[in-house]
């Protein structure tokens, strides 16, 4: 059954008119919906990946499209603000005053201005950045995970497409959840849904930028030594030996595997090497900034070295001694808040990630994307602050085989509705996929066993180098 999601040219489940005017001539001429299916999976061939990994930075609470990636500074002061636009090293490009690191990188970044969700709802409107698949219904605030809404996260199609890595696996969130009321409900379309609990990613809350920092669960309790906890693994594999040929339950498999990485990580080796931020030159953390989020950013590329194939960092509110709990949901003091505390931590952690990518000759083999559930209103609202607008905002990809230099789509003098032809979710998502090998197309198993295509979506091709 093929499901419309727009009335455009093409719909998010990447079947064109003409593929649709085949499907409704089903039996003329001995064609059949299960072999046009069969056809469209056959030529659908994988690619050599250009990315052999992705950093995902999501920044919950909107990326404001006017003071980062689309800034309009013709446009009046209630709609442009006072942040002012700088050039970057794209001619004819602007960006966000307060982008002084990022913008003398955009040679090397893509930039999306057309990026619609059509929804103004954190959850609902995460949901669809994060499954590139519409929330039932949409605009729908503190929404949970379940039917119908339980499409897999791009993290848990990762970790069901590529195997774990040295004792890591293929997928890890950090440093917060995205999570409705203040962090306990995780929204929907941050687990595996209906993939399987096996295929969850690594959800690890913690904060990289405290010095006595190591990873969560990697610690041994007070009393016992590690001479002590390498008697007892010698004595656990004895026991698992004896049980290898046993039949094994689903739940007993996950716990298998959870438990097998948390000893790599107690027990030492590249997995716990992996979290050792001491092993960095100060200058380079302080290059990243010692903040949460900058440090999170280094932790990341340490993570995809080591195997990771897929490391979401989620910026999520940390201090609610500030305004909007110190967030970019800037309903307040939009202003003060990214010149005072979102803007210079932002900037100078995203330029550092770039340039150390670049630097160790990586950021070719690793996709950067900078993306948030929506954008900022048009005007200013009258307690100085922007809400939320998911009928178009910026996102940016860099590195693992997209050409930097790049511009996509345009907006009204605003910056409040697209010009272009719309970006969704699906097919970001698609881009991010094809990047990584795996074309649209690709189908991953339902708990039921059903194959279920990992995008609905079309790949960007103005974007790819």
């Amino acid at each position: 059954m093929f499901r419309m999601w727009h009335t455009g040219g093409r719909v998010c489940d990447g079947i064109s008119r003409r593929e649709w005017l085949r499907v409704g001539s089903i039996g003329l001429g001995g064609l059949s919906l299960p072999s046009l299916l069969q056809q469209r999976a056959t030529a659908a061939t994988t690619q050599a990946p250009k990315a052999k990994s992705v950093i995902l930075l999501f920044n919950i609470g909107g990326i404001p499209q006017h003071d980062t990636w689309d800034p309009k500074p013709h446009a009046p002061e209630t709609i442009r603000g006072s942040l002012g636009a700088i050039s970057t090293r794209t001619p004819g490009v602007l960006a966000g005053g307060l982008l002084p690191m990022s913008s003398q990188l955009t040679e090397d970044i893509a930039i999306i201005r057309n990026m619609v969700t059509g929804d103004n709802a954190h959850s609902t409107s995460g949901y669809q950045m994060l499954t590139g698949v519409p929330h039932v219904p949409l605009n729908r605030e503190n929404a949970g995970p379940g039917k119908p809404n339980d499409w897999p996260s791009l993290n848990a199609i990762v970790q069901a497409l590529r195997p774990p890595k040295n004792g890591l696996p293929a997928s890890v969130s950090l440093p917060k959840l995205l999570a409705n009321n203040g962090g306990q409900n995780p929204w929907p379309g941050t687990d595996s849904g209906f993939l399987g609990r096996q295929f969850d990613p690594w959800f690890l809350v913690c904060d990289p930028s405290d010095p006595n920092f190591q990873p969560p669960g990697a610690e041994l309790p007070a009393e016992l030594s590690t001479n002590r906890f390498r008697k007892r693994l010698s004595l656990l594999e004895t026991v698992d030996q004896t049980t290898t040929n046993m039949q094994r339950s689903v739940a007993t498999q996950d716990f298998s595997r959870y438990q097998q990485q948390a000893i790599d990580l107690i027990a030492g080796g590249q997995a716990r090497g992996a979290f050792d931020l001491q092993q960095e030159p100060k200058s380079l953390r302080d290059r990243y900034g010692r903040s949460r989020q900058g440090q999170s950013m280094l932790l990341a590329r340490r993570l995809v070295e080591a195997g990771v194939s897929l490391v979401q960092v989620n910026w999520a509110h940390y201090d609610k001694s500030k305004p909007n709990n110190g967030g970019w949901d800037t309903h307040r003091d939009h202003e003060k808040s990214l010149k005072g505390w979102l803007m210079p931590v932002m900037d100078r952690a995203y330029s550092a990630l770039i340039e150390d990518l670049k630097t160790r000759g990586l950021l070719e083999e690793t996709l950067v994307c900078w993306v948030s559930e929506f954008g900022h209103t048009p005007k200013i609202n009258s307690r100085a602050g922007r809400d939320h607008w998911g009928r178009v905002f910026c996102i940016t990809m860099a590195g693992g085989g997209i050409r930097g230099g790049v511009v996509n789509g345009e907006t009204d003098a605003h910056g409040g509705e697209p010009l272009s032809e719309a970006v969704r979710p699906c097919d970001y998502l698609a881009t991010v996929f094809h990047c990584l090998g795996f074309s649209p197309e690709t189908t991953v198993p339902d708990m039921t066993g059903r194959p279920i295509p990992i995008s609905r979506g079309r790949v960007i091709e103005s974007l790819l180098a």
